[in-house]
């Protein structure tokens, strides 16, 4: 059946055809079999991720067939991300290694990234910023690349993240600018203060965990699950952050789903949901001020919940 199959497209083709039919999870990197299939395919032949289309037509020899069928049904028959079947996954433009010691670099904070922040830091200066719950290290290493002037650290309780995270930094050539920290939230970053945070915590619910594709069963769990609520680790996140702020600091984070869960919890907090090109996607920003002057609320409301 296969012996039909010739050129690059032809295996990308066949690719996303056996992941649609074996009905595969998507969202590691990638929401659909095409380009999970483009992903391993070039992988698999050692091209580039931006190949021109005009050498879709190449020909295949028989061993680099035999390695792009040996993903494609491992792919299959593991459920395991493609990003850990090649080690390498795209984020905010740029290639990161990747494999089970952390998440696969995913967050809609990527484009925030590449664009700049704009437009909401077109009037503040950066110069320290601090990627919190970092795991594989994609969104801070991201913001130093495209942001030259700024130093960032990287901050994680996970070892295993952190070494995974410390050789991204490598990988990109960052070691000048970027600095790794163990630290379970801001607990080992004390004294460090910061013109902007951006952390994407975990923030599945026990419920939401339980019903998840086999895909994730592959990610370290701790990279996940937050709590009934998906809020364990953005309430803390919210009570600490302002001793870790400059004065015109600014906070964001994903929350995804439970979105719907913070802005009940604290209705009187004037989150910012910020909008991606495909909508909201449970990110928040909010000013340093913003949260000084609803600490107390935020302190009662994480109380509450830790009842």
């Amino acid at each position: 059946m296969t012996q039909e199959l010739a050129t690059i497209i032809d295996f990308i083709r066949y690719g996303a055809s056996r992941f649609g039919a074996a009905g595969l999870a998507f969202g590691h990197s990638y929401d659909n079999a095409i380009d999970e299939a483009t992903h391993l395919v070039l992988h698999a032949l050692h091209l580039p991720h931006d190949l021109s289309p005009a050498y879709g037509q190449a020909r295949l020899t028989a061993d680099e067939k035999q390695r792009v069928l040996d993903l494609i049904g491992r792919r299959i028959d593991e459920h395991k991300p493609v990003a850990y079947l090649t080690g390498t996954a795209w984020f905010a433009g740029l290639q990161f290694k990747s494999d089970a010691r952390a998440l696969v670099p995913r967050s809609p904070i990527a484009e925030l990234i590449q664009a700049g922040f704009s437009p909401w830091l077109e009037d503040r200066v950066v110069t320290r910023a601090l990627d919190l719950c970092t795991g594989s290290g994609c969104i801070g290493i991201a913001m130093a690349v495209h942001n030259p002037e700024w130093q960032v650290d990287l901050a994680d309780i996970s070892d295993d993240a952190l070494a995974l995270a410390r050789e991204n930094i490598e990988y990109q050539d960052a070691g000048d600018r970027v600095e790794a920290v163990k630290s379970d939230r801001f607990g080992g970053l004390e004294g460090r203060r910061y013109d902007l945070i951006v952390s994407n915590p975990p923030y599945v619910t026990e419920h939401e965990y339980a019903a998840l594709p086999p895909e994730y069963g592959h990610e370290p769990a701790l990279g996940l699950r937050a709590g009934d609520d998906g809020l364990d680790f953005a309430m803390r996140i919210l009570v600490e952050a302002p001793d870790h702020l400059t004065d015109e600091g600014v906070l964001i984070v994903e929350i995804g789903e439970s979105e719907k869960a913070l802005a009940a919890l604290l209705p009187e907090v004037p989150f910012n949901w910020i909008e991606f090109n495909v909508g909201q996607m449970g990110v928040f920003l909010l000013d340093r001020d913003d949260l000084v002057e609803h600490a107390q609320a935020v302190r009662e409301a994480a109380k509450a919940r830790a009842k």
